[in-house]
Formats: structure tokens, sequence, C-alpha cells
């Protein structure tokens, strides 16, 4: 069903800089909502602590946590189709909003089914943007390169906006949570205002073809998706490998604390990663858009599930920083790429349904992550690793084209 051949840039294509050079301004748009909400995006960091500040037990707030979970999955899939039906601008606006004014009533929430149900809806509200966005990136370009640097400047702009977040939402968390949800209530409401006045979606081209296309893409939708067997294995890919990465917040301070070292130490290991990210991510994707994408997502899932998967043999400081190294090379190399790979398997005006399955399938694995991690690691810290290491392997497999698939697109023309 994929429509582009994924894969190999054209010797006619821009170089990976040339293309950043060449993005058009509904990408900065974008990305400058993306940075202004994500330096926001308090709530689902610091709820946990909110929570027991205000009495309630660590069982309830995971309560809360896993309700908002689901809920970032039913707002991804529902946000996929709406892209879709009602355009970008317009579905961004309609996460937006509702999100700000949810958030700014969380202070005021009395009982904790109350609390449980409306961080839930903040769960959806606040994932509906995620696949219009993406979709906005894919509107935008023309060319494999162009796509990959479109990627990588949202990707970067998230980066930024969360590693300047974490400082500004530790600032007002220590004085008042009720100014750190009203500020991130402001974010979610400044997001929309600016993609609400500055963007407008991209049109449509009105042939007849195209016509008939889109009336076949809205009768189908969702399942006309998942017929799209190379999107299945991506998806399993993204959820395979999500679940190895998210364990740098799940095993990786459990075996800090295991062996000895303090909770600085392991925000240490956690900076150091943020920090590599900014710095590394933009050339480490320039130098890798000249091969082959899902070759670049096998070796960066590899890296990833190598790097996690040595942290238990790792006791000191520096050999557990260059672990870090090893996976956080795997993210940088992957992250982008991924994205841009799924922008080329997407077929015409299905955008915000491949996207919101793609936030479905990457939530599904952060959710899963933290609960299957801390089940094995509680049977021992040997099984969570072994597991660790094999869904790495399991990941870059997943990324791999299918032999048979191989072999026809490198048999000769009749």
């Amino acid at each position: 069903m994929s429509t582009a051949t994924p894969g190999r840039s054209g010797v006619d294509e821009p170089r990976f800089r040339d293309a950043l050079r060449s993005l058009p301004g509904r990408v900065w748009i974008v990305s400058l909502g993306i940075l202004v909400n994500r330096v926001g995006n308090f709530l689902p960091v610091f709820i946990v602590l909110y929570l027991i500040g205000r009495g309630y037990s660590a069982g309830a707030a995971g309560l809360v946590l896993g309700v908002s979970g689901l809920g970032n999955v039913l707002g991804n899939t529902v946000g996929g189709y709406l892209a879709d039906k009602i355009g970008r601008r317009w579905t961004i606006v309609v996460s937006a909003v509702p999100t700000a004014g949810l958030t700014a009533i969380v202070p005021s929430l009395g009982s904790f089914p109350i609390i449980v149900t409306v961080v839930g809806l903040i769960g959806v509200t606040s994932q509906i943007y995620r696949p219009a966005a993406a979709a906005v990136l894919l509107d935008s370009v023309t060319t494999n390169q162009q796509r990959l640097a479109a990627f990588a400047v949202f990707r970067f702009a998230l980066n930024i906006g969360a590693a300047l977040g974490g400082v500004i939402g530790g600032v007002l968390a220590s004085t008042s949570y009720v100014g750190l949800f009203l500020g991130n209530a402001a974010a979610c409401l400044l997001f929309g205002v600016v993609v609400a006045v500055l963007l407008r979606d991209a049109p449509q081209p009105r042939s007849d073809q195209h016509d008939a296309d889109t009336q076949a893409d809205r009768a189908v939708g969702y399942r006309q998706a998942l017929a799209d067997r190379t999107l299945v294995r991506f998806l399993l890919m993204t959820l395979v490998g999500e679940f190895v990465y998210i364990q740098c917040t799940v095993g990786l301070p459990l075996h800090v604390s295991d062996v000895g070292l303090s909770a600085r130490d392991f925000g240490l290991l956690i900076g150091l990663n943020g920090l590599v990210v900014l710095v590394l991510e933009l050339p480490t994707t320039g130098a890798v858009s000249r091969y082959r994408p899902e070759y670049v997502l096998a070796v960066g899932n590899l890296l990833i599930g190598a790097g996690l998967a040595l942290t238990g043999l790792m006791n000191g400081m520096v050999l557990l920083s260059a672990t870090v190294l090893i996976w956080t090379l795997g993210e940088m190399m992957s992250s982008s790429v991924a994205m841009a790979y799924l922008g080329s398997l997407t077929p015409p005006r299905m955008a915000g349904r491949y996207q919101g399955l793609y936030g479905a399938a990457y939530t599904v694995g952060t959710g899963a992550g933290p609960l299957i991690g801390g089940a094995m690691y509680a049977i021992g810290p040997w099984a969570l690793w072994t597991l660790v290491a094999a869904a790495g392997l399991l990941a870059a497999q997943l990324c791999l084209p299918r032999r048979r698939a191989t072999s026809t697109v490198n048999e000769p023309a009749s």
C-alpha cells in the first residue's frame, strides 16, 4: 500500500545542510509552537510529586499516570483521524485549547476520582495535536532530505523545550504548584494561538484521481492503514524499541541505586544524554542522511539495546557514562530518521492516520516499559538486562527490509 519508495536519496536531492536552509516557513512555525508547548509541559513530569505532596500514596499516583497513559494512546488515534478529517491547523487548536483549560483547574480539584478523570482527559487532549503537527511537516516538503531535515528541526525544538521545561518546572514546583499548572496551561494556549494565527493548511490537489483517493481513504480509515504490512512492521519496531529506550528511566535508576550511587549521579547521567543530544543530534542526522533509512534504524536500535543492556555490567560513573554515550548515539541516529521514514511510507491524505498509529505505538511502548521493566528487575536485574538485549535485537531485525520485498525491488524491469 505504501506509495513512496523508502530508502534512498536520489542523486538530484540536496545535501542535508542545503535541505535545512530550504525548509519552508510552515516547518519553523510548527517547530516554534512545539518548543513553546514543550517548555511548559510540566504536568506529566510533576503530577506524581504533586499528588504525593497532597497526601496520596505512590499507588494512587501510579494509577493516575496509568490512566493518563491510556489517554495518550487514545489521543494519538483521535488526533490522526481529525488531522485527515478537519485539517492540521484546527486539530492542533482543538488539542491545545481544552488541554489549557483542563490543566488550569487541576490545582482546584478535590476528590481523587475527579483528579483521575481530569488528568485522563488531559492525557487524551494533550496528544491530539501530535499527528497533525507531524502531518504539517510532511505536507510542507517534497524530497527525502527535506523530510529528514524537517523532522530533525522538529526534534531539536522538542529537545530544547524539554531541557528548558525541566529547569523552569523545577523552579515553579519549589514555589507553587498552582503556578506550575497555570504556566502549563498558558504554554498550551500560546501554542494554540501561534498555530491559529500563523499556520495555514497546505492546499490540496484537486484532480479527479485525487478526489477518488480521498473518498476511499476516508471510507476505510485506520483499517486501510493497518493493511499496510510495512507500516505494521514499523509500528512493532517502534513499540519494542520504545520499551527498550524507556529503561533509561526504569532499569538505569534502579541499577544506579543498587551499585551505591546517588540520585544526583543518576541526574548527571540523564543530563549527559540530554546535553549530547542537544549538541550532536543535528550533525548526526546529517551524517546518516546519505544511507538507507532501514539500515540506519537497525544500527540505531542495536546501539540503544546494547548500551542499555551493558548497564547491568557497569558499576562506576565512568563506565556508566560510556554506556549512556552508546545508547545516546543510537537515539540520535534513529529518532529523526524514524519519523522521516514513516513519512516516506505514507499515502496521500493518510498522513494523520499513519502518524496517529505511530503515536499510539510509541505511547504503548513507553507505557508498558516501566511496568514490564520493573517486574523483570524484581525477578532479578539479569532478567531485565537480558530482555533488553533481546528486545534491542528484535527491534533492529524489524527495521530491516523483508527479503521478498528486497528481491522484488532488485528484479530487472521487463
